[in-house]
């Protein structure tokens, strides 16, 4: 009987165990593992006319790096644009001048921000504005521009 529990306290143990990295597994899949991963965190905003499927906790990069993550979206009723709010990491400043664009990884993968920095002295600011944006490609209206360029085309000939 001894021998039976302790193989049931190992088994449970392993199954325990095995929900937990599934559950960091997915966390991590999600980027659901918070803001930067840092104390020292400041916010600064930009404003897109499309941001196509950005979401919440989607990764803020430059040159490739994780450099923050965009915390929040809203609809400004005044300029009719999309306001995002970034957590960026307090060891990476950028420059004023800076400018963001909405990206995809992969050809339908997930839209991430990447910030291009630009060439000013003066450093962005907790609460300060990128205000050179590029908003997202659709690919629907890709294909709409395509199929229009080339319904075009037909009516010349």
């Amino acid at each position: 009987m001894n021998r039976n529990f302790t193989v049931d306290v190992m088994v449970g143990l392993f199954v325990i165990l095995g929900f937990c990295a599934l559950a960091f597994l997915a966390l991590r899949a999600g980027n659901m593992s918070g803001a930067v991963g840092l104390a020292d965190v400041y916010e600064i905003r930009a404003k897109f006319d499309n941001i196509g499927g950005l979401k919440p906790r989607a990764a803020v990069r430059s040159a490739g790096v994780v450099v923050g993550r965009v915390t929040g979206i809203r609809f400004d009723d005044k300029t009719y644009q999309a306001e995002v709010t970034l957590a960026m990491d307090g060891r990476y400043k950028f420059p004023k001048d800076s400018s963001a664009k909405i990206m995809t990884s992969g050809l339908l993968g997930e839209q991430y921000l990447g910030i291009e920095p630009g060439g000013d002295t003066v450093l962005l600011e907790k609460g300060g504005v990128i205000k050179m944006t590029q908003s997202a490609v659709v690919l629907e209206n890709l294909i709409g521009q395509f199929l229009y360029g080339k319904a075009a085309e037909g009516e010349k000939k």
